[in-house]
């Protein structure tokens, strides 16, 4: 459902009840969509598994075959100062 912002500030609890019950709730702005209001549940399935992962984690996670990680051990041209 499309609400404009003022009437979605006026009933923001059925804006938020509506999301859980009916999907994503559309907020307007002189006609123009200017945000969405989602669902925890609809949230997390959009952010998928990866999103509570720590950094390290999800470099872990991600798959590198066929990367060169391998760090080049040129030395750096002199340059005079």
């Amino acid at each position: 459902m499309n609400w404009s912002l003022a009437k979605a500030k006026d009933n923001l609890s059925e804006v938020v009840r509506r999301a859980a019950s009916d999907g994503p709730q559309t907020i307007t702005v002189h006609g123009e969509r200017a945000g969405i209001l989602l669902s925890p549940a609809e949230f997390d399935a959009m952010i998928g598994p990866h999103a509570k992962l720590g950094f390290k984690d999800l470099l872990r996670a991600m798959n590198f075959d066929g990367v060169d990680l391998e760090r080049d051990q040129t030395p750096a041209r002199d340059v005079d100062l």
